[in-house]
């Protein structure tokens, strides 16, 4: 569900807001994580031309951040819910036009984790064969606080391995997670990966009136074949 109200609290402030059933999912008043993600995910790479991937579309945040990056040259949003692509497409959202507009970003409705379990093909359906430079993913509230159960495997050290396999050498993959960064899965992506680091992303909460934590993880997978 799409929801725009003002806040009265904030001098009539208007915000959009996603939930799906009963869980809160995104508000636009708080997504400075979600641009983060991209900040820092795309930041470890100095190579040009990059190939990105965006697991979560949301109100579009992650994805707008990682074109304001000009290395990018592709840009594919993998989203779940048909629903959630046709409010960017009819401009429902505020960043809609931004990516339907961007020739360098498209929209894909698919399942993000049943495509990284393929292995055998790109999350790039107009490629199959592609790798990619860096993996974005806002899906999921944390790596153990999933939006359904079968999401749990991509977490594990077998999904992850699998998702390296998506990316070019020296890629990189970076996770936005709510509250702090939790220490045994930043060791567990250094397991997988050739490196992996945790930030804390800390931001204004103009609703209780002090501050808010999110997390992302990035990691980065070897340069040798």
């Amino acid at each position: 569900m799409l929801r725009r109200r003002r806040l009265l609290q904030l001098g009539g402030l208007e915000i959009y807001e996603v939930k799906l059933g009963e869980s809160f999912l995104m508000s636009s008043l708080f997504h400075e994580a979600e641009s983060q993600l991209s900040k820092l995910g795309l930041g470890v790479l100095e190579k040009e031309d990059l190939d990105v991937v965006v697991g979560g579309l949301g109100l579009g945040y992650t994805a707008a951040a990682a074109l304001e990056d000009k290395r990018v040259s592709s840009l594919v949003v993998v989203e779940f819910l048909e629903g959630v692509i046709d409010w960017h497409k009819r401009g429902l959202v505020p960043l809609g036009k931004t990516l339907t507009e961007d020739p360098r970003c498209r929209l894909v409705q698919a399942d993000f984790f049943a495509m990284s379990r393929d292995v055998s093909k790109s999350f790039d359906p107009n490629n199959t064969a592609k790798k990619h430079d860096v993996i974005l993913l806002d899906i999921d509230h944390t790596p153990t606080n999933v939006l359904h159960q079968t999401n749990t495997r991509f977490y594990s050290e077998e999904g992850l391995s699998e998702l390296t396999q998506h990316l070019k050498p020296g890629g990189v993959f970076a996770l936005w997670a709510d509250g702090f960064p939790v220490e045994s899965f930043t060791n567990k992506l250094g397991r997988v990966f050739e490196n992996a680091e945790s930030h804390t992303i800390e931001f204004d909460n103009p609703v209780t009136g002090g501050s808010s934590e999110g997390a992302v993880y990035v990691a980065k997978k070897s340069e040798i074949i």
